[in-house]
């Protein structure tokens, strides 16, 4: 992390020191067991404000693999999310397609939902669309050296996973070489032609 290869993501649940330089996101914890709920959240964000500087985004509480949920529950979010200094991240879930997103309100879309909607078509267009009004896109939820070619295709600027967690001694390496073989196939050819 401190030689950035690899970021951080957090919740409040976790715990995580926070590493001084090192890049990193504030996740929720709402998908699983690890939201502590509204004032809870908004509290651990003031806490580590002084580290939004380096946090790629904050994510709005969402409701996983439901789109317009999380789109009631996420948006009163945004604007506190900036106030605190942070970016704000809103998690696109299934069925996404047919809502409007928060374009103006949020700075990163994570695309978030079941594997078989984020991999689909209308992640990817929303991908693009997101691209096209200047924000960035993560995904959630990548944890093979297939999916990060995958969200690398579409845009993906960056890409969380539980990966690590399981043999991390182990599974550290294989995933640096992963990341070594992404930023292979996006490096530009020897003459500066598109590839």
């Amino acid at each position: 992390m401190t030689a950035g290869r690899l970021g951080l993501i957090a919740t409040p649940r976790q715990g995580n020191r926070h590493l001084p330089g090192v890049t990193w996101c504030a996740d929720t914890g709402c998908y699983g067991r690890g939201y502590p709920g509204d004032e809870r959240w908004l509290a651990w964000l003031a806490r580590l404000s002084e580290h939004a500087p380096q946090c790629a985004f904050a994510l709005a509480p969402d409701v996983p693999g439901d789109a317009a949920a999380t789109l009631a529950r996420s948006r009163p979010w945004l604007a506190a999310i900036r106030d605190l200094g942070y970016p704000a991240g809103y998690a696109a879930q299934d069925g996404q397609e047919h809502l409007p997103v928060p374009w103006d309100e949020c700075d990163v879309l994570f695309l978030a939902g079941s594997t078989e909607w984020k991999l689909g078509p209308h992640a990817r267009r929303l991908a693009a669309e997101a691209l096209g009004r200047g924000k960035t896109v993560h995904m959630g939820r990548v944890n093979s050296l297939r999916r990060l070619h995958y969200a690398q295709q579409i845009g993906c600027s960056s890409v969380d996973g539980t990966y690590l967690t399981f043999a991390p001694d182990t599974n550290l390496p294989i995933l640096l070489r992963w990341l070594d073989t992404l930023h292979a196939s996006a490096a530009p050819t020897p003459t500066g032609a598109p590839r």
